[in-house]
């Protein structure tokens, strides 16, 4: 059995049964194709089905001597998912990643950007331009729905269900959510819909799709960082911004006006709670406050 083969067969299997979008699936690709380029550039012929253990720890070894240790701690956890799926088809009956011990790393906490300064980036949007309400109209939706980079640029106009207030989202594992939307984001988009987009050549088969470019097809991932990257440069914005930012930023400002981490995390569309949690580290006032509000003691 082939190294290239079975990774045919283990990115299938994260695209058709885990349901991973092609960005998800080239990272775990990636990691074991680093494993690959270490096999052959010592000259070590073992397959798949052969590789064992100390192969493994030797490659993580050396790996660690250039990485960082967030970098190895993904390694490993892509090489822990690959053979994770040989053990599940029966391939091998023992997972060589199984005592690997993962580097100890610090929770990294997301950059935000205040209101201020998303009114600040904001501001900088040309409006003549005649991509302007388009990018305006992305970015608001962007920080006032909390969406992933991916799920604004495959947004449909058929996920809009304005008289209900939601728009539908489909998030990581091909799962559905429904996140509430504001009137103010709502005439944006209408706004671009009726003024920009119906006037634009569609492309066959992105006709449903929301935000187009100037020739008709939806937007790609980059050219949604270059936009924002622009803004950023314009407005003198000393952070490290990318779409991310605004995903963080509505978590964080939701969490510091009152709203409850469970609600941030359906609308996040975040698997587990933990993860919401992140969001508490930014703002220790919220932790205060819940003292404040429900712990008898600090009642008057």
């Amino acid at each position: 059995m082939k190294w290239q083969d079975v990774l045919a067969d283990y990115s299938s299997y994260l695209l058709l049964e885990r349901g991973l979008s092609k960005h998800s699936i080239q990272a775990y690709s990636n990691d074991i194709k680093k494993l690959i380029n270490y096999l052959q550039s010592h000259n070590i012929k073992v397959s798949p089905l052969e590789i064992d253990r100390e192969h493994i720890h030797q490659f993580i070894y050396e790996t660690a001597q250039v990485v960082s240790p967030r970098t190895q701690s993904r390694i490993i956890s892509g090489l822990r998912s690959f053979f994770d799926y040989l053990v599940f088809e029966g391939h091998r009956n023992d997972n060589p990643t199984s005592l690997l011990e993962t580097p100890k790393i610090g929770r990294k906490l997301p950059d935000t950007l205040s209101t201020e300064e998303i009114d600040l980036l904001l501001s900088q949007i040309d409006l003549s331009h005649p991509q302007g309400e388009r990018n305006r109209t992305m970015l608001e939706t962007l920080y006032g729905c909390g969406l992933r980079v991916s799920e604004l640029i495959h947004l449909k106009i058929s996920d809009l269900f304005f008289k209900e207030g939601f728009i539908r989202v489909i998030g990581k594992g091909n799962k559905q959510r429904f996140i509430p939307i504001n009137e103010t984001n709502q005439r944006y988009i209408n706004t671009y819909v009726s003024q920009i987009r119906n006037h634009s050549n569609l492309k066959k088969g992105e006709e449903d799709i929301l935000f187009l470019n100037r020739r008709g097809n939806r937007l790609t991932r980059n050219m949604v960082f270059m936009i924002l990257k622009e803004l950023v440069v314009k407005s003198g914005i000393a952070k490290k911004i990318s779409p991310h930012t605004l995903r963080h930023s509505f978590a964080t400002h939701l969490l510091e006006n009152g709203a409850d981490l469970r609600s941030i995390q359906q609308m996040l569309g975040h698997e587990s709670i933990t993860t919401t949690e992140i969001y508490v580290h930014l703002d220790r006032k919220y932790l205060r406050k819940m003292v404040e509000k429900y712990h008898p003691r600090a009642k008057k």
